[in-house]
Parts: C-alpha cells; structure tokens; sequence
C-alpha cells in the first residue's frame, strides 16, 4: 500500500509564490513515476507535471516556466514550487505515484501513469 500526503496549500494573491510539499509512505520503490495534478470546481482534473526515476521531467504549457518539481529521494517528498501564480491556478492540487520500472519508462502527464492518489491540498489565488 502507498500512502501520499499533500502540503503547502494555501491562499495567495496573483504573482505570489507557494511551495507544496507531497510525502510518500509505504511501499515505495526506487523505480517511480510522481506527479503532480490539479482540479478547479466544474472542471476535469489536469496533469501539470511528472518526473520519473531518471530524473526526467515533463510539464504542462500551461504551468512550463512558473512551476517547479523536484524529488528528494532520501525523505522520499515530492515538492512543487509554483511562482507567478494566477487566479487561473486556483484549484485542488493532488499529489500522484506509480511505481516499478514500466511505470518510470511509461511516466506522462495523463491520468492513466498513476495508480496512487494524494487526497489532495487547496489553493486559491485572489486577484
């Protein structure tokens, strides 16, 4: 069982900057696909970024040049610097793995690269 656990949500105004944080337990591996998703009221849930185990990453245009993953694989978190936030980026944030070496050769940004789901932290942005 993996267990995922989003932090770092909060409110903003437009331009600021926030940083979550995604904590991964249970049975982990060193061959992994993470992600990280986002869901607005009304909307369908969005891919914004992924990183695989070899360290390549992969983003939305929508988010490329503001948001920023990375992996620290020795507290095994996955963090998600986003800068120049806009109202448009006010949403549910989840947190997404998959693990073993198919999932790190097949990480992408849909849906169907991850088989384990955060519950999710909120941010909202005020223009």
């Amino acid at each position: 069982q993996v267990r995922l656990l989003e932090s770092g949500g909060g409110s903003v105004q437009a331009g600021g900057s926030l940083r979550l944080s995604c904590a991964a337990s249970g049975y982990t591996y060193s061959s992994y696909c993470m992600g990280w998703f986002r869901q607005a009221p009304g909307k369908e849930r969005e891919a914004l970024v992924a990183i695989d185990s070899d360290g390549t990453t992969r983003y939305a245009d929508s988010v490329k040049g503001r948001f920023t993953i990375s992996k620290d694989n020795a507290k095994n978190t996955l963090d998600l610097q986003m800068n120049i936030l806009k109202a448009d980026d006010t949403a549910m944030y989840y947190c997404a793995a998959n693990y073993g070496r198919w999932s790190a050769k097949n990480c992408a940004l849909s849906r169907s690269a991850f088989a384990y789901w955060g519950r999710g932290t909120q941010v909202t942005v005020s223009s």
